[in-house]
């Protein structure tokens, strides 16, 4: 992929004057990860910003005990906010990211990072409205863990994963990753939503054969 100004992909980032914007291209460096490939992972402590020029990352966490629960994405326009916090607080991450496809990434190195988010306004509101939209999406993560019906939650997130298609290439196990759960809980569901004719499964794969049913399904009617 050939990136001739990078600072055009992000909204902030466009909006810089000229010069501010040489000195971004000057001082960050372009990363490239194939699908599956590890973006970031535990115990390592970032020194630069990541920005999503190309693709999707998923991030997630996993306890002691092994379960997974996907904390949110990052698109291609966006910046990583555990990336931003982590690197702000000088600690290492405590989730992951892979790429869900292939990616492109551009990482600033935090000192240019200090420099101009002490130096320009639109880069710092930049930064801090990505940083506070993933915070919200991380309390809504946790609100529906505490207190959604799972069969919401499955609903709404197959509709999502399906990006507006009929099909879904993903195992019960990844779909209980999605939601924090156990793969023999999403599996007792999804048997329920077949029986309900919202759904049809084989190995691997999920048709949604009633959206309307199931987008109900995801508003709780």
């Amino acid at each position: 992929m050939t990136i001739t100004d990078w600072t055009e992909r992000f909204h902030g980032t466009s909006r810089l004057p000229k010069p501010v914007r040489e000195r971004l291209r000057t001082a960050a460096r372009i990363l490239c990860f194939p699908k599956g490939a590890q973006v970031f992972g535990p115990d390592n402590v970032p020194d630069s910003l990541l920005f999503l020029y190309h693709g999707r990352v998923r991030v997630s966490q996993r306890s002691a005990s092994g379960r997974e629960i996907v904390l949110y994405r990052v698109e291609a326009g966006e910046s990583c906010v555990l990336t931003t916090a982590c690197m702000l607080a000088e600690e290492a991450y405590n989730a992951e990211g892979i790429a869900e496809t292939d990616v492109v990434a551009v990482v600033l190195p935090k000192l240019s990072f200090d420099r101009l988010a002490s130096e320009e306004d639109a880069f710092r509101q930049f930064v801090f409205e990505a940083y506070s939209r993933r915070l919200i999406d991380l309390l809504r993560v946790v609100d529906d863990v505490a207190f959604g019906h799972l069969d919401v939650r499955l609903a709404e997130r197959l509709l999502v994963l399906a990006e507006g298609g009929d099909e879904i290439r993903a195992t019960h196990q990844q779909l209980a990753s999605e939601l924090g759960t156990a793969r023999e809980v999403i599996t007792r569901i999804l048997q329920d939503f077949q029986k309900r004719e919202m759904i049809s499964q084989s190995r691997g794969r999920i048709t949604l054969t009633d959206k309307p049913a199931l987008e109900r399904q995801a508003q709780g009617v």
